[in-house]
């Protein structure tokens, strides 16, 4: 067996066609073609280009106005486990989920009491206070023009609330004190 010869010359790439030339980090074939737009991709397009800058502000306002009334009226503070709505995985299992006891968290939060909301969600009364922020100085940043500073929220910011939810998570399943009462 002879052995294999290594003097072969590497060829150069093709060169790019018209369509992939302007992709930023183009070198050499692309990995697939281009997406083309569906109908309905492109007339969402269209509406978000050509409408007004307060109507995405406007519309996160409406939805939040709308989780504040539902919240408002339908009183979950005061619900038995049976009552609709009811969490799925907490009705058929037994066990709390990451999100078991914003409702409530944020019923008490409309009504001032802030340790009782803590006592249902505390991560959740710990978010919201950024959030209402973030939503403050983008909205007034898109609509005005206003410089509010951002907050910016890393990678590692992020991972670590993600990760102490899921610690918040787990503690409150579990059945012997002091984690009993983290249970909701």
């Amino acid at each position: 067996m002879a052995p294999m010869s290594s003097t072969a010359t590497p060829q150069p790439p093709a060169p790019p066609s018209a369509e992939w030339a302007g992709y930023p980090g183009y070198a050499g074939y692309p990995p697939y073609p281009p997406p083309k737009q569906d109908r309905v991709s492109r007339f969402i397009q269209s509406k978000w280009q050509s409408s007004p800058l307060w109507v995405a502000p406007t519309a996160m306002l409406v939805c939040m106005a709308g989780a504040v009334g539902y919240t408002l009226a339908s009183n979950p503070a005061a619900a038995d486990a049976g009552s609709a709505p009811t969490c799925l995985l907490k009705y058929t299992t037994g066990f709390v989920c990451p999100g078991c006891g914003g409702t409530r968290a944020a019923w008490f939060l409309l009504h001032g009491d802030i340790p009782a909301a803590a006592r249902h969600h505390a991560l959740f009364v710990f978010a919201v206070p950024f959030l209402l922020y973030m939503y403050v100085a983008w909205a007034a940043k898109r609509v005005f023009g206003w410089k509010i500073p951002q907050l910016t929220l890393t990678p590692t910011v992020l991972g670590i609330f993600i990760a102490a939810w899921g610690l918040f998570s787990i503690a409150r399943n579990l059945p012997w004190a002091p984690f009993t009462s983290l249970y909701v």
